[in-house]
């Protein structure tokens, strides 16, 4: 039932939001709870919670109050026993506080991250929190070290410097908890499949027992205003018991999910993607080659800045820059309608959109001196604040890109799905001396079979023939996803993707020297 507070809240959020700049909420990572999420989060939480117990909650990210109002309808006021939340931005928490101040709620206007935890007796059973989703770079050095000391003080991870900030909450609050006491967290779902989430997992295999994860269809955004797909993380704090199972659901809500499975905590130590689950049936880890065996796979080069540094032919003939400063580079995706790219004589793509990368070979001098028009141009650069981007500064000279050179076989980085052809990812024969840039995966042939192309024109086809033949679920269990659906593949995990078939390609003398040596051992 919708309370006259929840009510006022509700118009209240709207309001707090519209006065406050989008970029700056997205800075701070904030994202307001959903009114219905946070009840279905309370009333999930009741029924995990101690039926004997009293609540003593505590939101250590408490913007409007959602969970709070939501505990007040989901629990009689006569079983909680006390209620605290932190609010370090008074945009929010002023408003929040003025609402909330005859409930009973002990409301702190300040940073959770640097506030002392209570002593044993004044824990809190019952923590629930949407943490604010501040992206690693929003984080300054000194605030990362004193946060990640404290997290190691607090629970024993360590945090990686990449981890958003919603990890160091995360762990900060293992010491706010009493002693078997419940927590729920709504979390970008990424922390599952991605490098610096290990640590978060190790945490939540290890000092803690997992209960329950449950992962929103990335199709079905939580947060109208965040790229991001959410899950819900429920444990408790006690270390779990041998032979224990973590429950995973997926869509829907928490109380009616479209899929439901339960895990032993054994097979998530062994797997690297959680986000497989519980779609996934078992492990389908193999243990024979994969594309990494065959291909070195990197990302596609970061310009610094698109726009200034790609050109279109007729802007560069315009301006009277030299063409010998530039080289071919690949539109994006969207405008390569077929998924081979031919080339002219000099090997150029013959594609409608036909773009350029600046990558003078010269030093400024040189091109002061021999190309003014070129050197007017790094000029206007320079004015315009292109050398002192993060990228440009950090090489030298400052124009000169890094060494991508053109790769036979390229894959899309991103992608939502084809309706056509149901693949999520593209894989293009490039015939062309076209670079490309980081919306794209380039995977490098290593030696010996980059030689054997060479003699066997026909061997390049059939590889590219392989690549499209891999399942699009494949794909899809090696990616992450993000909000919308939005599926991301990186080098390493395109490397994880299986390829026996390509070894039936290739004489035994020419395969590489693991795959002999898995055959060797084969039965």
């Amino acid at each position: 039932m919708l309370t006259e507070l929840e009510a006022r809240r509700l118009i209240l959020q709207d309001q707090l939001d519209a006065e406050k700049d989008a970029f700056e909420r997205n800075r701070m990572g904030q994202f307001a709870t959903p009114a219905w999420l946070a009840a279905d989060m309370l009333c999930h939480g009741k029924m995990l919670f101690d039926k004997e117990e009293n609540v003593r909650f505590l939101d250590p990210a408490l913007g409007t109050g959602a969970f709070y109002s939501a505990l007040l309808q989901i629990f009689t006021s006569a079983r909680i026993s006390t209620a605290t939340g932190y609010e370090i931005d008074p945009h929010y928490g002023n408003p929040a506080d003025e609402l909330w101040h005859e409930t009973g709620i002990d409301i702190y206007l300040k940073d959770f991250t640097s506030a002392t935890a209570p002593e044993d007796g004044n824990r809190f059973n019952l923590l629930i929190c949407n943490p604010p989703y501040v992206r690693h770079h929003h984080i300054g050095n000194d605030d990362k070290r004193r946060l990640q000391l404290n997290v190691k003080d607090a629970c024993g991870a360590e945090i990686s410097g990449l981890a958003g900030l919603y990890c160091y909450f995360l762990g900060l609050s293992h010491s706010w908890m009493t002693g078997g006491g419940l927590a729920g967290w709504l979390i970008p779902s990424e922390f599952m499949d991605v490098n610096y989430g290990r640590s978060i997992k190790r945490y939540l295999l290890d000092e803690v027992t997992l209960l329950h994860i449950h992962r929103f269809d990335p199709k079905e955004s939580q947060f109208r205003d965040a790229l991001v797909s959410s899950a819900v993380v429920w444990i408790r704090n006690k270390r779990p018991r041998p032979g224990h199972g973590v429950r995973f659901t997926f869509g829907g809500t928490l109380a009616q999910p479209e899929l439901d499975r339960v895990v032993p905590l054994e097979e998530l130590r062994r797997e690297s993607k959680w986000t497989r689950y519980p779609q996934q049936e078992n492990n389908t880890r193999t243990d024979g080659p994969v594309l990494s065996d065959f291909f070195k796979i990197k990302r596609g080069l970061v310009t610094g800045k698109n726009s200034f540094f790609i050109l279109s032919a007729d802007e560069i003939e315009r301006r009277g820059l030299p063409f010998e400063a530039f080289k071919p580079i690949l539109p994006s995706p969207r405008y390569l309608t077929n998924d081979e790219i031919r080339c002219d004589r000099k090997g150029n793509p013959l594609l409608e959109r036909r773009l350029f990368l600046l990558d003078p070979p010269w030093t400024e001098v040189e091109i002061e001196k021999e190309h003014p028009a070129l050197w007017l141009y790094l000029e206007e650069g320079k004015n315009g604040g292109v050398a002192t981007h993060y990228i440009c500064r950090h090489r030298a000279p400052w124009y000169r890109q890094e060494n991508r050179p053109p790769a036979p076989f390229v894959c899309t980085y991103l992608g939502r799905g084809d309706q056509k052809t149901g693949r999520t990812f593209r894989f293009l024969l490039n015939n062309s001396k076209a670079t490309a840039a980081n919306v794209y995966l380039m995977l490098y042939p290593q030696e010996p079979m980059a030689n054997m192309m060479q003699t066997r024109p026909e061997l390049k086809r059939q590889i590219w023939q392989f690549l499209n033949t891999i399942s699009p679920q494949v794909l899809l269990r090696e990616s992450r996803v993000y909000g919308g659906g939005l599926h991301k593949l990186e080098p390493k995990e395109l490397g994880n993707v299986p390829a026996a078939e390509i070894v039936e390609l290739l004489p035994e003398s020419v395969r590489p020297r693991r795959i002999t040596q898995h055959e060797l051992l084969a039965p």
